[in-house]
Order: structure tokens, then sequence, then C-alpha cells
């Protein structure tokens, strides 16, 4: 395979990889072709090589900043703006995965706690399930929020050593 034909391979698989991760297409496809250029490119180049629209590629450039994936930069005596990917894979997983944790655990964990508020008959069967799967699913979402915290916070070797030692 030609290196051109492993990029656009790269791109398409990025991209339904990334609708895996909350995130859509278009977005995960910048993000992928911005991954592997060695160089910052412009909006033009982005929709160059996407075949998208500026409204497109300018509403995905935002939302990649916004969720810390890229990166503006200026180049002296050049009015265009560059954009530019960080390579760094463990970088880029804990990032997305304290995006994922701020934008769909944390209003959960949040939920669950007002519903573990919940009073009833505790001799009620509907309020003991109630009650029981709340508090299950709530420790379970506890768990995996302080399992994020401390990836977001970890060395990429000790995270892996220490998921590795769990499963020994």
């Amino acid at each position: 395979m030609e290196l051109a034909a492993a990029k656009l391979k790269f791109i398409e698989a990025w991209g339904k990889l990334g609708s895996e991760w909350g995130i859509n297409r278009t977005m995960a496809q910048v993000h992928a072709l911005l991954l592997i250029s060695a160089e910052a490119l412009t909006t033009e180049e982005i929709m160059e090589n996407l075949s998208i629209s500026r409204g497109n590629a300018n509403m995905t450039l935002r939302d990649l900043i916004g969720w810390g994936l890229i990166e503006k930069q200026h180049k002296a005596g050049e009015r265009k703006e560059y954009f530019f990917a960080d390579k760094d894979v463990w970088n880029i997983a804990r990032q997305v995965a304290k995006e994922r944790k701020k934008r769909e655990l944390e209003p959960v964990l949040k939920v669950l706690t007002e519903l573990s508020t919940v009073e009833g008959d505790e001799k009620d069967p509907e309020f003991k399930t109630f009650k029981k799967s709340i508090n299950d699913i709530n420790k379970l979402a506890n768990n995996v929020d302080k399992t994020l915290e401390t990836m977001l916070k970890a060395e990429e070797s000790w995270f892996w050593g220490s998921v590795l030692k769990v499963f020994k």
C-alpha cells in the first residue's frame, strides 16, 4: 500500500473510531489528518484534503480546540492560522477521557446522587428494587470516575503497569 492510500485509510478508520468515542466522524477525520501531518495545516489545506466546506472545517476546528485535541498556531509574517495535533497517543487518550468524563460521567453522577436520596417504604418491593439499582449504578459510576481520575493523573507506564497487575 502506498503512503497516500494508507493515509486515506487511516483517516477513514479514525473517523469511524471517533464516532465510537462520542465525536462526529468529520471531527475525527480532521483530527486524524492533523495527527499524521508532519506540519501544521491551514483551514484551506484541511478543506482540500477532506473535501469539506469552510463552515464545516471552521466548526470542526473550533470543536477540536474545545476538546483540547488540537492547537492553533500562527507563523510570523502570515495572516493564516495553522492547526496542529499533539502526536502523543497517551495525551490524546487522556484528553478524550477527560472530556468524556466532563460531558457524560459527571452529569450522570449528579443525577445518581440526587436519585439516591429518594425516600420511600423499605418494605415496598418497587422502592427496594429502585433504591438498590440506583445505589449499585452509583457505586459503579463512582468507581469508573476514580479510575478515570487515576488515568488522567498517571504517567502511561505506571497506569498500564497497574492495570496489568489487576489481570494477573
